[in-house]
């Protein structure tokens, strides 16, 4: 499935869409160029959620922590960082992956051999002016 946002603001719409399609996946891989929107769009995705925690990227701490609902966490990780996938076993990124609350993985293409079989993968990518977004089971 491919959706098109022709702006930032865009990706908070498609982010509710998103949400609907998700089912009961919870691990999302976001895939997509520095700059492409994958924090922004993940930020949607919290908001569409429920959450009203301020959402930003672990690119330093690796994984942040979110609160939606009636006490349900969201995990987000960053492993731009990481040199080996040993570092995000390290860090038990297992442990998060199938607690069953939402994990949202930036760079999963740095731990491809950690991922969940049942994986979901959201690939965006930059045309011109239009961010296209494509939906995916690993």
């Amino acid at each position: 499935m491919k959706l098109v946002a022709n702006s930032l603001d865009d990706l908070e719409l498609l982010a509710k869409h998103l949400v609907s399609l998700f089912g009961e996946h919870k691990v999302i891989a976001f895939y997509g160029e520095m700059g492409a929107g994958k924090t922004t769009l993940i930020k949607s995705i919290c908001k569409a959620l429920g959450s009203k925690d301020t959402v930003s990227s672990p690119t330093f701490s690796l994984v942040n922590e979110y609160k939606y609902g009636d006490e349900k966490h969201i995990y987000h990780f960053d492993f731009y960082r990481l040199n080996k996938e040993t570092e995000a076993l390290d860090m038990g990124c297992e442990e998060y992956f199938y607690s069953g609350n939402y994990c949202f993985i930036e760079w999963p293409e740095k731990i491809k051999n950690l991922l969940p079989a049942d994986c979901l993968s959201i690939v965006l990518q930059v045309n011109d002016r239009e961010r296209e977004i494509s939906l995916k089971l690993e």
